[in-house]
């Protein structure tokens, strides 16, 4: 089924909530509080079908106070129909709602002019060409057509119906990320917490986990509806009920859900910012802000602090999850002043002059240059898959990109593109670690565990750049040096892992930590290991505990000659004897209770008589 989702809007008593009853039946007056003052407050929802085609109609309030309900709206519209009194004319709030729509780029305009039944055909040409010069002045918008009605003459009520189902179909574009901004949540008796809203890209389906940003809970999906009919997924664009096994007191209007992984909230945000007519922007002003559904007290940092619009940093009072593009818009004083869209979602730290010049081009649509930017500022790594948060791409289309870029690494499998000025860094731990240790042994992983920061393939390339050179050879998927010509690895390493293990007594270190002095890979260090062990040659004592069979003998007799002297062994004899961490001397005391000679009785150990 093709959606289309139409929000309404236009100053109040100009007939907008009467014209969707008229067509669909369904009056959106629903709340208690709507129903007395005859206005619609809230966000209210109905839709009508025709054929393969739903029309889903957002009844946005008119008036002027409650513009940041409308703003709520706005987000995921089709297209607008707004209502215009053929009597009244354009008003104040007409003019500010048009602003919002302008500022959210929400681009098709259909106006319903209304209660023609009571204008001339003189008033209501006059009307028409109000309109059009009024919408030609927003650079956003596209005023689709003007359409006469009154819901006193059904066939203008038709007319318009048929216009709305006519309507051509948006270009979609699918993303695997699931991203959705809470405008309603409830809780209904037998049914549990369900929350209403768009789906802003991605797709959901029954039984997903799906992430709440706001407090980092996940909770299940336990029913969707699309306009009342339970469905077993929805898409981009739909408008969507969901059922989750979450309490309602958890989870507040303006909260985001979205698949794990692909976001990060951030205080601070790069944006341009424009004013709406007659009013104005300025440095370190307080306003809220407000993005979707999301609200949040917030302060404008203009970069430059005497334009009067621009670039600037948004400082907020909380966490906002958003995406390169989204549209939002200021209030001051419960007024719109304007607006504007986020370029820089993710906060980086980076130099003032550097940070406009990437807003510049993200302005732009330069992406391009944009990826060199911030490359150049992340030199140990720029992460791909951050890309549908920071240019709205899929890591495939940023990996596009970034392939057109020169003096960079891609690490296609892990999305992540190095400046190549880090391969001196990662030469020069190889070199000094091969020139210290002749024996040294390593893989791209185990050099990793060095270089957190450094992907495993481009280790692997500086490696294999020092075998072109000379200095190493490669053996499987170990590295050595060129001049030990043909040392088998496994036994060296096997003797040099004995001899420390010897050296180190009864209180050797765990593996890891002398595969890391001995400079040898963890898959060599455990398979010499385990060669040890199978050969009697070292004994495992416990996890991570390794002793050779000199050190073991040693202990048996120490432990022996404590049993004798004091007549039994246990934790404080032995640490009295023999001082040392009490991890060692369990695992001595429970490899002694194996000996034939020994008997234990609760926590002592004696010899047999």
């Amino acid at each position: 089924m093709r959606n289309i989702i139409i929000g309404t809007a236009g100053h109040v008593d100009h007939g907008k909530t009467s014209l969707i009853e008229a067509m669909t039946g369904y009056n959106g007056d629903e709340l208690k509080e709507e129903k007395e003052r005859g206005i619609t407050i809230d966000l209210s929802f109905t839709n009508m079908k025709r054929g393969d085609v739903n029309v889903a109609f957002i009844d946005v309030p008119g008036h002027e106070k409650l513009v940041k309900n409308m703003i709520s709206g706005a987000f995921g519209f089709d297209a607008t129909l707004f209502a215009i009194d053929a009597n009244e004319g354009i008003m104040p709030q007409t003019i500010e709602h048009l602003e919002v729509l302008d500022i959210l780029k929400v681009k098709n305009i259909i106006v319903a002019l209304t209660k023609i039944d009571l204008a001339s055909e003189e008033i209501i040409e006059k009307r028409k060409k109000e309109i059009k010069d009024l919408i030609a002045k927003f650079k956003n918008l596209k005023l689709l057509d003007i359409i006469p009605t009154s819901t006193k003459m059904p066939e203008t009520i038709e007319n318009l119906k048929n216009y709305l189902f006519n309507l051509p179909p948006r270009n979609i574009t699918h993303s695997k990320f699931f991203r959705y901004y809470i405008d309603r949540v409830f809780s209904l008796k037998g049914i549990g917490t369900v929350v209403t809203g768009t789906v802003l890209s991605g797709k959901i389906r029954l039984k997903d986990k799906v992430y709440v940003n706001e407090t980092g809970t996940i909770t299940t999906v336990k029913n969707l509806q699309v306009h009342g009919e339970n469905v077993a997924e929805a898409h981009t664009h739909q408008r969507l009920a969901i059922n989750l096994n979450i309490s309602h007191n958890e989870l507040k209007k303006g909260y985001l859900l979205s698949t794990k992984g692909y976001l990060r909230g951030f205080k601070l945000i790069d944006v341009y910012i424009a004013p709406v007519e007659g009013k104005e922007i300025k440095h370190n002003m307080e306003v809220l802000f407000i993005s979707g559904a999301k609200r949040i007290p917030a302060k404008i940092l203009m970069f430059d602090q005497n334009a009067k619009e621009g670039f600037a940093t948004i400082k907020l009072e909380e966490k906002a999850f958003l995406v390169y593009g989204d549209p939002f818009v200021v209030l001051y004083k419960g007024r719109v002043v304007g607006g504007g869209e986020v370029l820089n979602p993710i906060s980086d730290p980076i130099k003032k002059n550097k940070k406009l010049e990437l807003l510049k081009a993200l302005h732009k649509k330069d992406f391009q240059t944009a990826f060199s930017i911030l490359v150049e500022n992340h030199k140990r790594g720029f992460g791909l898959i951050q890309s549908y948060q920071r240019f709205n791409f899929s890591p495939d289309e940023a990996l596009g990109i970034a392939k057109t870029l020169k003096n960079v690494f891609i690490d296609e499998e892990n999305y992540n593109v190095f400046s190549l000025d880090v391969k001196k860094e990662i030469e020069n731990v190889i070199k000094e670690t091969y020139e210290k240790n002749k024996f040294a042994f390593l893989s791209p992983a185990s050099l990793k565990l060095r270089l957190k920061w450094a992907s495993e393939k481009l280790i692997e390339t500086v490696l294999n750049e020092f075998v072109e050179d000379g200095f190493l050879i490669k053996e499987g998927n170990i590295y050595k040096r060129k001049d030990l010509g043909n040392v088998n690895i496994e036994k060296s390493v096997e003797h040099r892992l004995y001899t420390l293990l010897d050296n180190s007594g009864l209180t050797p270190e765990a593996p890891y930590n002398i595969y890391e002095k001995l400079n040898i890979d963890r898959k060599v260090g455990d398979q010499a290991m385990k060669n040890l062990t199978k050969a009697k040659k070292v004994v495992r004592l416990a996890h991570n505990l390794f002793v050779t069979d000199k050190n073991i003998n040693l202990a048996i007799k120490k432990m022996k000659e404590i049993i004798k002297k004091i007549g039994y062994i246990d934790i404080k004899t032995f640490k009295e004897e023999m001082p040392m961490s009490r991890k060692y001397i369990v695992a001595y005391l429970d490899y002694l209770d194996n000996m034939g000679d020994i008997i234990k009785i609760e926590n002592k150990r004696y010899l047999k008589k």
